[in-house]
């Protein structure tokens, strides 16, 4: 079992990584889905993701505060817009843009309610 951790763990890490340079991939909700899953598969590999110095400050806000960094909450709100411009420009039908945009601003309220973390 602790194998197929470990093996969520990469993937899950690997999504987030992808999200550094790609700006509509979410990088932090990956990397805590790896933190978890490293958790429940290598003390070691965990250890070394929450001591990270890119991928351990957003982890360690999590864990502290339920927070999310000012600049994440920045990032996540202009990707979500991108998203529903996207939507808009390649004429999706008004009940698929209902639905994103219920499900998109909910999604905001809950990243915006947040507290704000330190990095």
């Amino acid at each position: 079992m602790r194998v197929l951790w470990g093996a969520a763990g990469a993937v899950a890490l690997g999504l987030g990584a992808i999200g550094v340079v790609l700006p509509l991939v979410p990088t932090v909700p990956f990397v805590l889905l790896a933190a978890f899953c490293f958790s429940r598969s290598s003390d070691r590999l965990h250890d070394w993701l929450v001591e990270h110095k890119v991928f351990g400050p957003p982890i360690r806000d999590w864990r502290e505060s339920g927070a999310i960094s000012r600049r994440g909450k920045r990032y996540a709100s202009v990707s979500i817009g991108a998203v529903f411009a996207v939507s808009l420009v390649i004429g999706l039908r008004p009940a698929l843009l209902a639905i994103q945009a219920a499900v998109l601003s909910a999604v905001l309220l809950f990243i915006w309610t947040r507290p704000t973390g330190s990095r």
